[in-house]
């Protein structure tokens, strides 16, 4: 514990003494001799060209590299219109300043039928809200795929599973020259795309599609990577195949992995082809489910919460760290254009998912009067397969008016099976002797559950833009329809004993059959016109039309001794029960645009129907609201580099079907669950700030985030125990429910090393309030973090990485303050790659953790290490021979702590433990030599979108 803490201090105060020698110089024009402004320098190693500083030039053209090294560097200098130019200088240990002189940059002109001259750039590039980084200055080892590139870059983070964080907000879509690439799964570029075809990586907050039209800025950003491709790599083939197999941590069972990655660009036609077959929780994609959570699921207990997981259960990309899933899977993704008329994105993919989840639990509830804990044990086996189609094709009907249509459908058939078994004790259940004492238990259960499912669902948008002569006037009407239909059938046996205080038992037999059909339509509609008023100053007129039906029909049937069948309708079980929520909005935006600020101030006035019919009982209830939802927005630049932005949103949220039918559901026969139809929409206000700065002389970021929520009519859960410890669960509205999330990350280049150290802290504060047997119980839970992480290609043998985490989590409880709880996590990884002689390459890393705190259970430590040698074949290094040996130590295990407004629980599942394999990989590399005109127009054509916001997403 001593050595992890110490580590991790260490890692967190690294700091490198550097010679105080500084380099400087003044760029100018070599045919006016005026200095050149805002021109990229570039200081680069001489021996390696490896990235040293970076920054632009002031307006003297100016420019002065402080604290560089001793030793022989490169100056790079680069501008838009001009030829780059570089020149070596040395570092001398006797000379605190060296004087680079005058660099004349010479105009460059390129006639429109010539060759595109390809130039060297620099590592980073600021346009507007983009933040470009050059992939060639962020090396990455031989065949590595997109995701290991994006772990080099400062303000990134790759997480286990493959979800990216970049300047504290998570990567909704990656993009390929702009375009989707099967649809918005992130992982599929960024885990299917090798780095050595990008150029660059730009970063944005990229607008709605109606936003980015118009160039009015509505405040609806997700942030987004677009990964450009090199010229060179867009004509020809490329991917890579591999397959291998060895024992596992038994012996008797065998582990594999296959993979199919093909890849055929010819310009602006792409064509991608991948497969993948594993049972080592590999997934280079995102699983989706349109039931919920799957099919069956539905003994969940409990509301909202903060979970905590930090388990290693993945195999090699993680696809699931608290379970073991067999994967098959396969796509194809195909992209074109047709001149300047239209353009043409689609694709289709099929997995099969078999995942096994073993778990033991054990949940502490904290009650007015007394607590229960809950000893759990389950296990379950859920079949998933998945079509899922998506298109995107864009139409220019005229110069002046476009159609973009993107529809998506997707397939889900599911097969579930679970088996629980679970122990409830008053008290902490456990008697003097420090065994369990059975005069305190008051119930026990075991409970089967079989289901099967059915599902699809599908969207389509269609966005209508028309411009006018007038720049800034626009008009646009976007329609959405989305449309989900699920069916599941189950059969549900549960024997449940409930032990009175003197000892009587009562059984409790359930064998029943239910049948749960949902269907939602939901349309859409928003009507936007924008018109200038001035040269800085944009009005718009908005107005939006949603509608949403949603149909639950619920039938539950009792096994009939005497016909042997489930024959017997259970009327208070069954339920067939329709809502529809519809809305119409209407309001406008003022925008004002400066030249370092840009703010924007409107209102909407929304008026709101909830109508909920309960055909079984010939009920209706309907309920009107009206609502003014606000809105506000400021980007101010400080500098080029420097950028804040305010947001404050207001919005509304209805209550789902589920939460308004009122029948119940038994699925836990401990826990039933039971709708609300009295429910009220809520009401949220969102306040958000973003600072981004980025020092390139001395290449420092530091990105933070602050976000703060307040709700009312917050929809949560009311609790009710009996003295046996069977409960009841309702939604209900209360009042007092606040939301504080707070993010900073600082990072900085350390050249000795040629590394990049990356430290992030992270506050996330919920008060909630909430009903446990009639009495109010406000709970406030508090999760604080601190990471660094170091990241190194210290030479072209060498790269290396260090990272380490501390999170500690508490729970506090107005009602049982006895029951407030405290977790630490603790964890600490390492990862290296070193090319040894003859082509032999060693590969290993090394997680630590450490879980303590007053909780449901124990202190555990564990580690899990993992290692591999492998020889590379053939020119360059396109085969691999490869011995992996997965959780060395077998001590993998996973352990999620989950805590709630009523509870708190730690989970330990059965994860991936130790295994050897055997593979052989093989990577594809061929391409055409030059680009062609058509291939350049796929720089421009492919994001004309883009351009018309301002962006210039490929240069």
């Amino acid at each position: 514990m001593r050595l992890l803490s110490l580590a991790f201090l260490l890692l967190i105060s690294v700091t490198v003494a550097t010679a105080q020698s500084s380099i400087r110089g003044i760029v100018l024009d070599s045919t006016s001799r005026k200095p050149l402004m805002e021109a990229n320098v570039t200081l680069l190693s001489a021996r390696d060209s490896s990235l040293v500083q970076f920054m632009i030039t002031n307006g003297e053209g100016g420019f002065s590299f402080p604290k560089v090294a001793v030793g022989t560097y490169r100056l790079l200098v680069t501008f838009v219109g001009y030829r780059n130019q570089s020149k070596r200088v040395s570092v001398q240990p006797d000379k605190p300043t060296v004087d680079a002189g005058i660099i004349y940059m010479v105009p460059q002109t390129v006639n429109l039928n010539e060759v595109i001259v390809k130039q060297e750039g620099p590592p980073i590039t600021i346009k507007q809200d983009t933040v470009e980084f050059n992939a060639g200055s962020f090396k990455t080892q031989p065949n590595a795929m997109v995701e290991n590139m994006l772990k080099k870059l400062p303000g990134v983070e790759v997480e286990r599973d493959g979800t990216i964080k970049a300047q504290g907000q998570e990567v909704k879509k990656v993009l390929v020259d702009g375009k989707p690439f099967f649809g918005d799964d992130p992982k599929m570029a960024t885990r299917n795309l090798p780095a050595d075809i990008i150029d660059k990586v730009q970063l944005y907050d990229q607008q709605s599609e109606q936003s980015q039209f118009s160039g009015f800025d509505d405040g609806d950003r997700s942030k987004t990577i677009n990964l450009v491709t090199k010229k060179e790599k867009r004509k020809g083939y490329f991917g890579q195949q591999s397959v291998g197999a060895g024992p596992g941590e038994t012996g008797d069972d065998v582990r594999y992995a296959a993979r199919l990655n093909l890849n055929r660009f010819n310009g602006v036609q792409q064509m991608s082809l991948i497969g993948q077959a594993n049972n080592v929780n590999q997934q280079a994609f995102t699983g989706q489910s349109i039931f919920g959570g799957g099919a069956g699921l539905g003994a969940n207990v409990g509301g909202g919460g903060v979970v905590v997981t930090d388990g290693r259960g993945g195999g090699g990309n993680g696809a699931n760290t608290n379970a073991i899933t067999r994967t098959l899977a396969g796509g194809l993704n195909y992209r074109n254009e047709w001149g300047q008329k239209a353009d043409l994105a689609a694709s289709y993919f099929l997995n099969d998912l078999n995942t096994l989840t073993n778990q033991q639990s054990r949940r502490q509830y904290a009650l007015p009067d007394t607590s229960y804990r809950v000893n759990q044990t389950s296990t379950s086996q859920n079949q998933t397969t998945s079509h899922r189609l998506n298109l995107r094709f864009t139409y220019q009907i005229d110069s002046l008016t476009s159609l973009r249509i993107t529809p998506g459908f997707t397939i889900q058939n599911s097969n579930y099976e679970s088996l629980n078994n679970s122990q409830t004790f008053t008290g902490e259940g456990i008697g003097e002797t420090g065994q369990i004492d059975s005069t305190r238990l008051i119930n026990t259960s075991a409970t089967r559950y079989y289901s099967t499912g059915r599902g699809i669902s599908g969207n389509n948008n269609a966005l209508l833009m028309r411009k006018f002569n007038r720049k800034g006037r626009t008009l646009s009407l976007n329609w959405n329809l989305a449309v989900n239909n699920q069916t599941t059938d189950g059969i549900n046996q549960s024997t449940n004993r409930f032990y009175s205080e003197t000892g009587d038992r009562e059984d409790q037999v359930i064998n029943q059959q239910n049948e749960q059909t949902n269907r939602s339509v939901t349309n859409t509609m928003n009507l936007a016109y924008t018109e200038p008023l001035s040269l800085n100053k944009t009005l718009e007129f908005h107005y939006n039309f949603s509608n949403n039906r949603n149909t639950s029909d619920r039938i539950v049937n009792d096994f009939n001794e005497a016909t042997d069948s489930y024959s017997l309708l259970n009327p208070t079980l069954s339920n067939n029960f329709v809502n529809t929520y519809q809305t119409n909005r209407a309001g406008s935006t003022l925008q004002i645009k400066r030249l370092k600020y840009t703010y924007g101030l409107g209102f909407d006035v929304q008026q709101a129907s909830l109508r909920s019919d309960n055909q079984t009982t010939d009920a209706s209830i309907r309920k009107n609201f009206t609502n003014v939802l606000p809105n506000a927005m400021l980007t101010y630049n400080f500098s080029k580099n420097r950028t804040l932005r305010f947001n404050y949103r207001s919005r509304t949220n209805a209550p789902s079907v589920t939460q308004l039918q009122p029948v119940p559901d038994n699925t836990n026969p401990l826990n039933i669950r039971i709708g609300n139809p009295d429910l009220k929409q809520e009401y949220t206000n969102t306040v958000t700030m973003n600072y981004n700065s980025f020092q390139q002389s001395t290449y420092r970021s530091l990105f933070a985030l602050l976000n703060a929520s307040q709700t009312t009519n917050k929809i949560v859960n009311a609790t009710s125990f009996n003295s046996q410890g069977a409960q009841t669960t309702q939604p209900i509205n209360t009042n007092g429910y606040y939301t504080l999330n707070g993010f900073l990350a600082v990072g900085r280049r350390i050249q000795p090393l040629k590394a990049n150290l990356n430290l992030t802290s992270n506050v996330n504060f919920i008060r909630n309030v909430s009903l446990v047997n009639n009495q109010t119980n406000r709970s406030q839970n508090w999760t604080l973090s601190q990471s660094a992480r170091l990241e190194s290609n210290f030479d072209d043998k060498i790269e290396f990485g260090l990272s380490g985490n501390v999170s500690y989590q508490t729970a506090l409880y107005s009602l049982q303050s006895s029951q407030n709880t405290e977790f630490f996590n603790k964890s600490l990884t390492g990862d290296l790659y070193y090319q040894l002689p003859f082509s032999f390459v060693f590969t290993t890393d090394i997680t630590y953790n450490n879980y303590s705190g007053k909780s449901a259970g124990t202190v555990q430590n564990f580690a899990l290490w993992n290692a591999a040698i492998s020889r590379q074949f053939f020119k360059n290094k396109q085969g691999e021979l490869r011995f992996q040996i997965y959780d060395l130590l077998n001590q993998n295990r996973s352990i999620t702590r989950n805590v709630t407004e009523t509870y708190t629980e730690e989970t330990q599942s059965r994860v991936l433990n130790r295994y050897f394999m055997l593979s052989f990989t093989y990577n594809l590399r061929r391409f055409g030599s030059g680009s062609s005109s058509r291939l350049d127009r796929n720089a421009t054509g492919a994001q004309r979108g883009y351009q018309r916001s301002g962006r210039a997403v490929v240069d």
